[in-house]
């Protein structure tokens, strides 16, 4: 998933919200959300050589992209600074270990553990803020983390699971958010080098599992082949689609929006049948109780940031 949360790179620039952007918002959180149903579809292929598709496959997708958006000057420019690759390359190498576990957790049957990651995720964006950029933990948002630790801890005691899963998943994807923040460029251009950087290793990783017979493209038949070639544009589509609402609507709205993701996830480990205990029930019903809070909390701060603003 590249992002199915909100990236905190973005500006909010906007004090309203576009009709385009919202369906925008709405687009790339759908597919993030369903992304479950095409990694059931190609569970046949093993996580890490589907990292390495979703690498190549969009590379030249994303290529498209940048040239018909004319980025290539932003590209070129970004590739001239030492300091912006060096961070592109450790925010490469995140995005790739939060791709591989969330592929190996949808394989192994834990898409509430997917879901949950992605629920938690910005209640760990706030604690790193809290923690490293000595931000301010107000009231409701130590709350929020409160209610979704109780649930984290009954999952563990009364479920027997610790959801390490959903741990790594959204600590792999605040560090790479924590590193795109300090990098001064945009989400599509900024996607590109990303997997340029990783074309080679994603490469080599393909040859040496092709000459080890391990190569799963090109031996389960056309559909499957095809499949693994709509792992760019799933990977790059949602996320223009993204950066396009980006700068249409409020960050408040998209922090809203952003639930559409997991829930869907949600929804779809419901669909497939995983299991679903009562400990489940009780730790997503801490967590959901938690989000609502953080949302409201946070709805709250941007309604009051806009009176001081009109005050001015």
């Amino acid at each position: 998933m590249t992002s199915a949360i909100m990236s905190p790179v973005l500006n909010d620039k906007k004090n309203s919200d576009d009709k385009a952007g919202i369906i925008a918002g709405i687009i790339a959180y759908t597919i993030w959300g369903a992304f479950p149903i095409y990694f059931v579809l190609t569970r046949m292929v093993p996580a890490t050589e589907m990292v390495a598709h979703r690498v190549l496959w969009s590379v030249p997708f994303g290529l498209l992209i940048i040239l018909l958006r004319r980025q290539i000057p932003d590209v070129w420019a970004a590739l001239k600074k030492p300091k912006t690759v060096a961070l592109l390359a450790l925010a490469a190498i995140s995005l790739a270990i939060n791709w591989g576990i969330y592929i190996w957790a949808i394989q192994q049957d834990q898409i509430f553990q997917g879901s949950l990651g992605y629920y938690i995720n910005p209640l760990i964006y706030v604690l790193v803020g809290v923690v490293f950029f000595k931000d301010k933990l107000s009231r409701l948002q130590g709350l929020s983390i409160l209610m979704a630790l109780i649930g984290v801890l009954i999952l563990t005691a009364y479920g027997g699971v610790f959801p390490i899963i959903s741990f790594l998943l959204a600590i792999s994807f605040t560090c790479y958010g924590v590193i795109r923040k300090q990098v001064d460029i945009g989400a599509m251009p900024g996607l590109f080098i990303e997997t340029i950087l990783l074309i080679i290793p994603a490469l080599a990783f393909m040859i040496w599992l092709s000459k080890t017979g391990q190569l799963q493209f090109g031996q389960l038949g056309t559909q499957t082949d095809i499949l693994l070639m709509l792992a760019g544009p799933i990977t790059v589509l949602p996320l223009l689609a993204f950066a396009f609402a980006a700068r249409r609507m409020t960050l408040s709205t998209l922090g809203i929006l952003q639930y559409i993701g997991p829930t869907l996830q949600f929804g779809c480990g419901l669909y497939f049948g995983e299991s679903f205990t009562l400990a489940h029930a009780l730790c997503f019903s801490f967590i959901w109780v938690g989000i609502f809070i953080y949302s409201y909390d946070a709805l709250r701060k941007h309604r009051d940031s806009k009176l001081s603003m009109s005050k001015l």
